[in-house]
């Protein structure tokens, strides 16, 4: 199973006090607004997110197609196929994918701890 590009989102109080810290850990813009609180920030294959109203809490984020710089891959497995072998192994979704669709779409699990898990198909 290929869940693509992986990220960590994260819940920001001030989104631009945020991006000058993360910045200054050496991250640069990736892609997004922070007029529309959001942001996304890369340092070498590392992908953070910064979101700020957006979300109640951190978050782990793969995207099926894409690699580590938000570009399309030439093969990959589609989120609707990732989700019926989930379901088969018996997880618990929060929200799911449109089976019946293609292209675009998500799903959300929460870990055994709590933590959401967002896989998230943009192509």
């Amino acid at each position: 199973m290929q869940l693509g590009a992986f990220s960590i989102s994260l819940t920001v109080k001030d989104i631009q006090k945020s991006k000058a810290f993360y910045e200054g850990l050496g991250f640069s813009d990736m892609g997004g607004s922070g007029d529309e609180g959001w942001l996304i920030l890369k340092n070498g294959e590392t992908v953070i997110g910064l979101f700020q109203g957006m979300f109640d809490q951190n978050m782990l984020t793969f995207n099926p197609g894409w690699n580590q710089s938000a570009q399309k891959l030439g093969e990959h497995q589609d989120i609707r196929e990732i989700q019926k072998d989930l379901k088969a192994k018996g997880y618990t979704f929060v929200s799911e994918a449109d089976e019946t669709t293609s292209g675009p779409a998500s799903f959300m699990l929460v870990d055994p701890d709590g933590n959401p898990i967002l896989v998230d198909q943009h192509v």
